[in-house]
């Protein structure tokens, strides 16, 4: 039999309210679990990486690019995002001296640096993951010189490997910091 049969308008929409805000609660409490880690999961070349949710401020697709002279080849250039320039860096080229399609599923993770934001072009974006204690106890080293001094960790088993990515490192790191060729 249906659960609204028999029930006013109103007293329907009050049963969503009251279904909807216990949903909502449920789903708090799994969020804010002891142990659990958040992070945006993300592709460059062939590995796939993970940075913390509050280190990444936001997802673009690409806007018009104007080009910085002088500078280096992961430099794309600076986008006008909402007022503010930004610069673009490849990040492929940055860490693998690989260029970064630009595809369909190509992105934009912007991140804050001292003095504004950065936009870094990954191939793809997979959103939210969920990292536990137990996966971040038996998560291994990482053994990519491009990525250990950025990424200490890999969590996840055989192809679903992913780098934790620390997005702080990256943006204190001389080279980085370092555009002009």
């Amino acid at each position: 039999m249906n659960a609204t049969a028999g029930l006013t308008p109103f007293e329907i929409l009050a049963r969503y309210e009251r279904l909807s805000l216990e949903h909502a609660s449920d789903t708090r409490e799994r969020m804010d679990a002891p142990g659990l880690w958040r992070g945006i999961g993300y592709r460059v070349g062939p590995r796939m990486l993970v940075s913390e949710i509050g280190e990444i401020n936001e997802l673009l697709a690409m806007p018009p690019l104007t080009a910085v002279p002088g500078t280096r080849p992961w430099l794309l250039g600076v986008a006008n995002v909402r007022g503010n320039l930004m610069p673009v860096v490849d990040f492929g080229r940055f860490l693998f001296d690989e260029r970064t399609p630009q595809t369909d599923r190509a992105r934009l993770l912007v991140v804050r640096q001292g003095g504004g934001s950065v936009a870094l072009l990954v191939d793809e974006v997979f959103g939210q993951r969920t990292v536990d204690a137990e996966q971040r106890r038996a998560a291994g080293q990482e053994d990519d010189p491009r990525l250990a001094r950025f990424a200490e960790q890999r969590v996840g088993e055989g192809e679903q490997q992913m780098a934790i990515f620390n997005m702080g490192r990256l943006v204190r790191a001389p080279d980085f910091r370092q555009a002009a060729a």
